[in-house]
């Protein structure tokens, strides 16, 4: 591992912990135990450091995507859902701050392999209808809405851990499948079963508690 490299790497662990804004190129030499001045040599400031950052990120994140794209498959989705949280994890801070989501260097990119996200959630919901694993759309905009909101579960699952606690450790892709099985064939809940496993579908997540005075005090 390089000078750059190194740089890169202990900025985006102290970035995930402190914030992007929270933390400035001396206090990131210090850290690295090196001056500032040979930092600012390889990135003069943390527009470029950001820069630098995002690239790694990009190149890692199509590398992936590029593995998982060939059918529209559940099993691409379940592909695409752990990619994002692995970076979700990686680069937290990215993430987390709307200032750098909103970033020129940030948003663009973002705003691409959002649509084309969304458009693989749909293609993944009309192969599984066309092979019989998911029934027709109930109504219009139902499925275009489920696609959308497949990506938001997937993309701000960081996000809502972070408002709601750190100790909340359901597992986002079992919310995800709780929105898709209720649309899907007895067919395509064998197909879910036989990929995932009895044991999974059995445990999307707690039973849900029927009981209206668990709710409401009267």
């Amino acid at each position: 591992m390089n000078t750059k490299e190194k740089i890169i790497k202990k900025a985006t662990q102290e970035f995930n912990k402190k914030g992007f804004n929270a933390i400035s190129l001396f206090e990131l030499a210090q850290k690295m135990e090196m001056s500032r001045g040979n930092l600012t040599y390889h990135f003069k400031d943390k527009e470029v450091l950001l820069e630098a950052i995002s690239n790694e990120m990009w190149g890692k994140i199509e590398k992936e995507r590029s593995k998982s794209r060939q059918l529209p498959s559940f099993e691409n989705l379940h592909n695409e859902v752990q990619l994002y949280y692995k970076f979700q994890k990686e680069y937290g801070f990215i993430f987390l701050d709307n200032h750098v989501l909103n970033h020129p260097l940030i948003k663009k990119q973002f705003q691409e392999i959002t649509k084309q996200t969304i458009k693989d959630n749909q293609a993944a919901i009309a192969f599984s209808i066309q092979i019989g694993n998911m029934r027709p759309e109930p109504a219009p905009g139902i499925y275009y809405n489920l696609a959308l909101t497949v990506w938001m579960m997937t993309f701000y699952w960081l996000s809502q851990k972070s408002v709601r606690g750190k100790n909340k450790k359901e597992d986002g892709e079992k919310l995800i499948w709780s929105l898709l099985i209720p649309h899907m064939t007895e067919k395509g809940i064998a197909s879910f079963k036989k990929f995932f496993g009895e044991k999974y579908f059995e445990t999307l997540g707690p039973p849900f508690d029927f009981n209206i005075q668990s709710y409401i005090s009267f």
